[in-house]
C-alpha cells in the first residue's frame, strides 16, 4: 500500500519547503527577530522591575512589556509547529498553528486590558496617592522617579527598532502574530511617554496623573486585543479570508471571487494560517488554472467540484 503521508519533519525544520524561497527568508528572519525580541524585552522587564515602586503607571507599563513576550514566544511556536510535515491523524499538516497562535495572543491581551483598566479606574475612584521614595547612590540621596523615567526611555527604544524591522517579514508571510506583534512594538512609544507623564504628574502633585497614565496605556492593551481577536475568531470559525492589518476581505480573495463570478462559477473560501484555500464550483475543471493565474504563493490546494444544473 502506497503511503503519501510523510510522518517525518521537515529538513531543518523552518526550511517550509512548501513556500517559495522569498517567503522561507522572510520566516528565517522573522524568527531571528523574535528571538532578539525575547532578549531585548527580558532585559527591558528586569530593569524595570527594579525601579517599578508604587507607581500603577509603572506597573502597569510592566505588566505590558510581560506581555509583550507573548506574541513572539507563539510566532516561534507556531513555525516550529507549521513545519511538521502531514500525518494520518493530522492529513492537512499544521498550518493552522498560526492561527491558534494568534487566537491565544489576542485573549490574552483582551483579557489583562480589562483587567488593568478596572485597577485604573478603581484607584482613580479610591483616590489612592502613591508615593515615590528615593535612593541613595554614591552618598547622594536620588529620587526614584528620575530612574523609573530613564527605565520607560530604554523601554522604548529596542522594540521600536524591532518593530519596524518586522514590518517587512510580516507582509511577506501574511502573518497576524508578526504584524501583530510589530505594530505593538511600534507603539510602545505611546506606553513610555505616558508612564513619564504619570511619573512627572506625581513629581508636579497631580496625584491623578499616575492612574490616569496606567489607564491609557491598558487601554492600547485592550485595544490591540479587540482588534486581533476579532479577525483570529473570523480565521477559526472559516470566515472569509481578512486583510493583514483590517477586518475587511484580503484583496486576492475579493479578486478569486470576482474572476470566479466572470466564468460563471462560484468559489467559497477560508484561510488556513498564512494560505488561503477552498473550494471552486464551475463547469470546467481548467478554471482552476484561470483564476489562480498571476495570483500570490498564498493561494493553494483549491479543490474543484462540477457545478449542476441545479446550482445556476
Amino acid at each position: 500500500m502506497l503511503d503519501l503521508l510523510p510522518r517525518s519533519r521537515h529538513p531543518g525544520g523552518e526550511d517550509h519547503p512548501e513556500y517559495p524561497p522569498q517567503v522561507r527568508e522572510a520566516m528565517a528572519r522573522g524568527r531571528r527577530l523574535e528571538w532578539w525580541s525575547l532578549v531585548w524585552l527580558a532585559s527591558v522587564i528586569a530593569i524595570m522591575g527594579l525601579v517599578t515602586g508604587q507607581s500603577q503607571a509603572m506597573r502597569t507599563a510592566w505588566i505590558e512589556d510581560c506581555l509583550s513576550l507573548l506574541p513572539p514566544a507563539f510566532f516561534l511556536l507556531a513555525t516550529w509547529f507549521e513545519s511538521r510535515a502531514p500525518t494520518h491523524r493530522f492529513p492537512y499538516g499544521f498550518h493552522r498553528t498560526a492561527s491558534l497562535a494568534f487566537f491565544a495572543a489576542a485573549a490574552v491581551l483582551l483579557s489583562f486590558g480589562s483587567v488593568l483598566i478596572y485597577g485604573a479606574v478603581a484607584t482613580l475612584i479610591r483616590q489612592e496617592h502613591p508615593a515615590i521614595g528615593s535612593l541613595r547612590i554614591a552618598g547622594e540621596e536620588v529620587w526614584l522617579g528620575w530612574l523609573m523615567i530613564l527605565a520607560l526611555a530604554y523601554s522604548i527604544v529596542p522594540p521600536v527598532i524591532l518593530g519596524h524591522l518586522k514590518q517587512r517579514p510580516a507582509e511577506l508571510l501574511n502573518d497576524k502574530v508578526l504584524v501583530t506583534d510589530s505594530e505593538m512594538n511600534k507603539a510602545d512609544w505611546q506606553t513610555g511617554v505616558a508612564g513619564i507623564l504619570g511619573i512627572l504628574g506625581i513629581a508636579w502633585g497631580f496625584w491623578w496623573a499616575d492612574a490616569l497614565a496606567a489607564g491609557l496605556i491598558a487601554v492600547s492593551i485592550l485595544w490591540d486585543g479587540v482588534g486581533a481577536l476579532r479577525k483570529a475568531v473570523a480565521e477559526l470559525v472559516d470566515g472569509a479570508p481578512r486583510d493583514l492589518r483590517s477586518d475587511r476581505i484580503d484583496d486576492e480573495a475579493l479578486l478569486l471571487g470576482e474572476r470566479a463570478r466572470q466564468l460563471g462559477a462560484r468559489i467559497v473560501l477560508r484561510e488556513t494560517g498564512r494560505v488561503i484555500t477552498g473550494v471552486l464550483e464551475s463547469r470546467d475543471p481548467a478554471d482552476l488554472g484561470r483564476i489562480t493565474h498571476g495570483l500570490s504563493w498564498r493561494v493553494r490546494d483549491l479543490s474543484w467540484r462540477p457545478l449542476g444544473d441545479r446550482d445556476l
